[in-house]
């Protein structure tokens, strides 16, 4: 049997990180099981989906990498097919009619809140006979309902407009053994005689998610464990129609760092976002994997070595806690890995470096090796870099001015001297000229360094000397140097 797995969200906003992560899940769970991985929209309530977030989805899977293996499927393209079964369902005494109005509805659960406010008054009184009765009444109101309709009852109006809902279980439990969750099940009467189509003839989520994923070939379902209830729904629905359940892993939902449910206050952002704020897609996957999965205390988890050890065995039971300072750790290991010119390219994709000119771009290409292992992402790394952008002329602001100071501006006078006669113009012969001088001249490196380095950087966070002044080229360290040395002239 060839292992299928889906991911399929809702398209009424970007791909939030933990969709990101469900679909990571599935990806890997089929790469792992050499089976397939489906990507399927469910696009049923034609309100709030938009084609901007079906864009917005698909961008955010290229991004990570995550593929499907066949195109997209649609669900609110197989309406028909859905609809199909239903009758199918009626024909087999499994679905019904049902002429229950919404008005009617709503007074039922009205009722059943009034009784219990009066319960709770009651007890106030004293009367906890009256009480006990009142809550009794209200529970029996706001339990799962079941429709009048589902044995038969005929309505006033054969003509009055209805929905065609599940007829459920009437006794024992619905129950099953879930990857993450183990031995779970619920009685019966908690499950409702769900509407499978609308009033108007189109079908709800339940039925639509059951028929797909039949009709897909679904063998393993990972998701959130706020859809258990769900499967407990949608369970009765396979067994109407004679189909294998696939196998279920309800996994654990991503809290924020203070282990309450993720929300935008904790910065539960799409994945464009962390794109945008120069995460790489790896380390991305690699944060999130680890994110309620793990594999002995490997951190660090490449994705080939993902797809060969990923199995739902290693799905925690524990909400994972959103850290940001971990993802930018993880991310900081696949900075220092990437290729120069890849991480070139995407920093010159940026606001603010887009247009910078060919002799800046090829200053911060040579000097790449050594920066990235400075930043954590790419905005970071735009930050290391921002000394080799034409900066001329620095302005030396703050305490840094206590660093140009006469005698130290004489010092640096004497050392660029030494500079211009350098054939060699690069790091270990630049370097060696700064210890040379520091020796002839019976000073410190603290004598000179700072003020240099405040010449050619302006402050700004930069690596050893040596490479700064290889990274700008002589002509402009030199002219740089200059700049501050012709301020005291004039």
């Amino acid at each position: 049997m060839t292992v299928i797995t889906r991911f399929a969200p809702s398209p009424t906003g970007y791909l939030h990180i933990g969709g990101a992560r469900t679909a990571l899940f599935n990806w890997l769970y089929a790469k792992a099981n050499d089976g397939k991985f489906l990507l399927r929209i469910e696009d049923t309530d034609r309100e709030r989906s938009t084609e901007d977030a079906v864009q917005a989805i698909f961008d955010g899977l290229n991004w990570l990498g995550i593929k499907p293996d066949d195109e997209p499927y649609f669900q609110f393209q197989r309406a028909d097919r859905h609809r199909e079964v239903v009758q199918q369902m009626i024909e087999n005494g499994h679905a019904f009619k049902c002429y229950t109005t919404q008005e009617e509805l709503t007074a039922r659960r009205d009722e059943g809140e009034a009784k219990r406010r009066e319960a709770k008054e009651a007890i106030k009184s004293g009367d906890e006979a009256r009480a006990a009765e009142l809550r009794s009444e209200a529970d029996a109101l706001l339990a799962p309902y079941r429709s009048p309709y589902r044995d038969g009852k005929q309505p006033n109006d054969p003509g009055s407009p209805y929905v065609v809902r599940l007829k459920a279980p009437d006794d024992g439990r619905v129950e099953f053994n879930d990857d993450v969750q183990g031995d779970v099940g619920v009685d019966t009467k908690n499950i409702d005689d769900l509407v499978l189509l609308r009033a108007d003839g189109t079908p709800t989520y339940m039925i639509a998610v059951v028929v797909d994923d039949h009709d897909m070939g679904v063998t393993q379902v990972i998701r959130g464990d706020d859809h258990l209830a769900n499967t407990y729904r949608q369970i009765p629905i396979y067994q109407a129609m004679g189909w294998n359940l696939p196998k279920y892993a309800h996994v654990p939902l991503i809290h924020g760092p203070d282990g309450k449910k993720l929300s935008k206050r904790h910065g539960a952002l799409g994945v464009e976002a962390y794109r945008d704020m120069g995460y790489l897609p790896e380390g991305m996957n690699n944060y999130l994997l680890r994110l309620g999965w793990s594999h002995g205390d490997d951190e660090i988890i490449p994705q080939d070595k993902a797809i060969e050890w990923f199995g739902t065995d290693g799905l925690g039971k524990a909400p994972g806690r959103l850290d940001f300072d971990k993802m930018k750790s993880v991310n900081a290991h696949y900075i220092a890995q990437a290729d120069d010119d890849r991480l070139c390219d995407l920093l010159f994709e940026r606001d603010g470096f887009a247009q910078l000119s060919n002799v800046e771009k090829s200053r911060i290409r040579s000097a790449m090796s050594d920066i990235k292992g400075r930043a954590a992402t790419i905005e970071e790394l735009g930050n290391q870099v921002q000394f080799l952008l034409d900066l001329r002329p620095i302005e030396i602001t703050g305490k840094l001015k206590k660093k140009m100071s006469q005698d130290a501006l004489e010092r640096l006078s004497k050392l660029t001297i030494r500079f211009k006669d350098l054939s060699n113009w690069e790091n270990s012969a630049l370097t060696a000229e700064i210890s040379n001088f520091c020796a002839d001249e019976e000073i410190g490196m603290g004598m000179i360094g700072p003020t240099l380095r405040a010449a050619l950087t302006g402050g700004a966070p930069a690596p050893d000397l040596g490479l700064v002044l290889e990274w700008l080229g002589r002509d402009e360290a030199l002219s740089r140097i200059k700049d501050q040395l012709d301020k005291v002239s004039d």
